[in-house]
């Protein structure tokens, strides 16, 4: 088999066999294939793309290059949840323990923040004492005793995604729908997820700008885990606005908390349940979305979860005392208020500007060397459709510099708009697509 002719044939728009993918990962993982080639095959994906099946076939062979993560003898069901990214998306560290206190095993391998949206991994170094660096018998102690476990991927762990996401990320092809499915699903695939539950966002803070994008990636996701023989659903969301009212590392940390302690902000509570439920569904505890979302709640509210979360802080080395101290007063030194000019009806964030003003404070990177500050970040004080008083504070900025500060400040004072009516109120799940 040659390379050239397999290039050629997928830039001819022809589908691609098992063999002829796996011949490109294995050589390219092994460094027998040149950037180059590599690169034409996926220019030529970008523009003529894949079907499901031979995203699948992508998928496999990308999970074949490396280590996976072995859970024999870890009592399932084994269900995960992914998020394509947003602004004040702190779902995860909500819903891994209130899905464990709901009678799942979550293995939850998750990424750093890159460009405007946060991080997963940044936001729990931010809790004095934890690691995400566990070895496969410390990942499958917790299972075990915690029922959660939240980590990183190991270099281990598909090779040949960490490889074409770098050659992606400099020849213009990231946005390619085969392409970022092979790279989630071959993850969560390999941490040894039996099922998972999606987050596709959609709108002005999110990787899919529209809701006709997100709506093709959550339908490919579905659809090629199907294909490999697994349950999946997909949930559309709404990321126009930022969520909950925090944003940033520490910051973010603290609003799960308060969330667990079942003192949320609706948004990002309904958001949690919807997720949680379907996690339910897919692992078999529950035949329905309602009866999942009752479950959630009741384990929510008895204290179940933030049980769950305060192990699984204490088992990853964690100070589950000292974070708790923390709550309401860790901050960064200086701070200052965006104030209303006027009266009427908060009418809404700029999400995308908001993730970027939060990662100019240091609480994203850019690039993947950049350094994060654990205690910068935004407070949301109005949202859409909240009352708005002239002279009150909308926003809290917390930076590490007053230069930074009065910039975030004078930035964000732009990025929300007033209104002389009371807006619409606008649904945050947009649509499900399911393959259970």
């Amino acid at each position: 088999m040659r390379a050239v002719e397999v290039i050629a044939k997928k830039r001819s728009g022809h589908e691609l066999t098992e063999a002829e993918i796996r011949f490109l990962i294995e050589g390219y993982t092994k460094g027998e294939l040149p950037d180059y080639q590599m690169s034409a095959w996926t220019m030529a994906v970008f523009f003529q793309g894949m079907s499901f099946r031979e995203t699948g076939f992508l998928t496999r062979a990308m999970i074949d290059s490396g280590d996976v993560l072995h859970l024999e003898g870890v009592p399932g069901p084994l269900v995960d949840k992914h998020s394509t990214g947003g602004v004040g998306d702190k779902v995860s560290l909500v819903l891994a323990p209130l899905a464990a206190a709901c009678g799942l095993r979550v293995p939850m391998m998750s990424g750093r923040a890159l460009g405007h949206t946060g991080g997963t991994l940044d936001k729990l170094d931010s809790i004095p004492g934890f690691t995400t660096a566990l070895s496969q018998e410390k990942i499958r102690e917790g299972l075990k005793t915690v029922g959660y476990i939240m980590t990183g991927q190991s270099k281990e762990v598909v090779p040949a995604d960490r490889l074409l996401y770098a050659l992606r990320d400099v020849t213009a092809t990231v946005e390619s729908v085969p392409l970022i499915t092979a790279s989630i699903l071959s993850k969560k695939f390999a941490e040894g997820a039996e099922a998972l539950i999606f987050d596709v966002k959609a709108g002005r803070g999110a990787f899919m700008d529209t809701r006709e994008k997100a709506q093709a990636l959550a339908v490919s996701l579905v659809e090629t885990a199907r294909s490999l023989g697994r349950k999946a659903v997909a949930v559309l969301t709404d990321m126009g606005q930022p969520l909950g009212r925090m944003t940033g590392n520490f910051l973010e940390v603290e609003e799960s908390v308060l969330c667990l302690r079942n003192q949320g902000p609706a948004d990002l509570m309904a958001l949690t349940y919807r997720q949680v439920a379907w996690m339910l569904v897919a692992g078999g505890v529950v035949k329905t979305v309602d009866e999942g979302e009752t479950l959630a709640r009741k384990k929510l509210e008895d204290g179940s979860a933030l049980k769950k979360w305060e192990e699984s802080v204490a088992f990853q080395g964690g100070d589950v005392k000292l974070l708790n101290a923390q709550i309401g007063v860790r901050r960064a030194k200086f701070h200052g208020e965006v104030k209303a000019g006027g009266s009427g009806w908060h009418g809404g964030w700029d999400a995308l500007e908001c993730g970027l003003a939060a990662t100019a404070l240091g609480a994203g990177r850019n690039t993947k060397e950049d350094a994060v500050l654990p205690d910068v970040g935004l407070e949301f004080l109005a949202k859409r459709g909240d009352p708005i008083e002239k002279g009150k504070g909308v926003l809290k900025v917390w930076a590490d510099s007053q230069a930074k500060l009065e910039e975030t400040l004078s930035r964000l004072e732009k990025a929300w708009t007033l209104s002389a009516t009371e807006p619409a109120s606008e649904p945050l799940v947009l649509g499900e697509v399911t393959a259970l």
